[in-house]
């Protein structure tokens, strides 16, 4: 399928060698604001985000290539986009349990781990090493960062942000918003908009809100 990709920066290279890894789809446009106009770069049309409007077809795929969780969610509700245009990515080094549900627009980076019956929803960023483990629910436009850990049953709600190498016990929550500091250990809930860093993992602010 050929495919657009939102956004042109690091996070957007990482899912383009992704898409050439899996050796399912070609990249035929990057879009992204900070062109004024439209241009072709090695046979690939770049422009501002609303050339959209004007190469979208039906057989033509979509992808959030955006790191931050709250500026997916707003180019969600700005475009507009049918869900079934959205393209999952997923690298062929990553483990994907055959009873596990990764949604559209997700991005699953090398050696990512999802195990048995672990729901991952729509635009959400899978980094690299970062493992979902068994029935595990992770909601909407949420990012776990490099080798981040969400063990058995936890539940992360919409826009969570999980910091490198950080871990979560079983049977959590992390309420929507929340931001995990990098190495971080939680062992107990967090509430929506919070954010936590250390070992144990401690409430030292609000986080910004959507």
């Amino acid at each position: 399928m050929d495919v657009l990709l939102i956004g042109d920066g690091g996070h957007s290279k990482v899912i383009q060698e992704i898409i050439q890894s899996e050796g399912k789809h070609r990249v035929i446009g990057l879009l992204d604001d900070k062109y004024e106009r439209g241009s072709i770069r090695k046979n690939v049309f770049v422009g501002p985000v609303d050339s959209i409007f004007e190469m979208i077809l039906e057989n033509v795929g979509i992808i959030l290539a955006i790191g931050n969780n709250g500026v997916r969610k707003k180019l969600v509700e700005r475009l507009q986009i049918h869900p079934s245009q959205f393209v999952t990515v997923i690298h062929p080094s990553a483990i994907v349990s055959p009873s596990a549900s990764i949604g559209r627009g997700t991005v699953v980076m090398p050696k990512v781990v999802v195990n048995a019956n672990a729901v991952v929803n729509n635009h959400c960023i899978l980094n690299t090493g970062s493992t979902v483990e068994h029935d595990c629910f992770v909601d909407h436009f949420v990012h776990l960062s490099p080798t981040a850990t969400l063990t058995g049953q936890v539940y992360i709600e919409e826009g969570v942000n999980i910091g490198a190498a950080a871990t979560v016990i079983p049977g959590l929550k992390i309420g929507s918003w929340a931001v995990i500091g990098a190495g971080a250990t939680v062992i107990e809930d967090i509430t929506a908009n919070q954010t936590a860093v250390g070992c144990p993992a401690k409430v030292i602010s609000k986080a910004s809100v959507i």
